[in-house]
């Protein structure tokens, strides 16, 4: 759990940096650089969800573990569990963003390779060189996004712990059926969510992330059934 725990901690650092010191920098200065963010995520979700070596199972992960999430609407669950903070971090009455920030850093530091990836490693070989290189990324950005989106990014260190560390505990279980492909086609399916969560901080198209999220662990299932009927894998 070490690199959760050091990942949890930048997070949380790199929050209270932004803010506060991010009322140095102009509205028009945080709104030009999240965009900046925005066209950033496009691409890193765009060039890992072009690594798959199979398209069908990204798209039938995504359809599957669509259907899944949407049933168990995890979108509503994060939103209403981010309203209850800001229930318990602002002031009733007091105009925020909290749930907004809560679900968008989240989102943006849960889904992705070096998260579900760094996870594994730090679980199956105590390696937590993955999570703490994603540590700095996250501090830095935490920075940046608290500045402009408020105290409800350090929030998101809560779901970023939870998520990453039963990722780390269960990696044992799943240690005989995570072969390179399945880790492949893990990382592409969350490459196309993190597109999603670039056009969502653009502002572009709401898109449900959160409810898709199911899609990269449905990948396992699907990768392995298509790697046994030999089906473009």
């Amino acid at each position: 759990m070490l690199g959760t725990i050091v990942n949890t901690i930048a997070i949380v650092i790199g929050g209270f940096a932004g803010l506060l010191f991010g009322h140095a920098l102009p509205e028009k200065m945080k709104s030009t650089v999240i965009q900046g963010i925005g066209l950033a995520v496009l691409l890193i979700g765009g060039s890992m969800a072009l690594q798959t070596k199979n398209s069908l199972v990204v798209i039938a992960s995504l359809v599957i573990g669509g259907i899944l999430g949407e049933w168990i609407d995890i979108e509503l669950r994060l939103k209403e569990f981010g309203q209850w903070l800001e229930s318990k971090f602002t002031k009733k009455g007091e105009k925020s963003g909290f749930t907004k920030a809560f679900v968008t850093a989240s989102l943006i530091y849960c889904v992705g390779a070096m998260a579900i990836m760094g996870s594994l490693e730090s679980g199956l070989k105590g390696n937590h060189n993955i999570l703490f290189a994603k540590s700095m990324l996250d501090g830095i950005s935490a920075i940046v996004f608290a500045s402009s989106m408020g105290i409800g990014v350090i929030a998101s260190a809560i779901p970023v712990f939870l998520y990453q560390g039963a990722i780390t505990l269960g990696a044992g279980l799943l240690q005989g059926i995570l072969s390179g492909p399945v880790i492949g086609e893990m990382g592409a399916t969350g490459g196309l969510l993190i597109v999603g969560i670039g056009i969502n901080i653009l502002e572009i198209k709401e898109v449900k992330v959160g409810n898709l999220l199911p899609g990269i662990f449905i990948a396992i299932p699907i990768t392995l059934l298509f790697t046994k009927l030999h089906l473009g894998m």
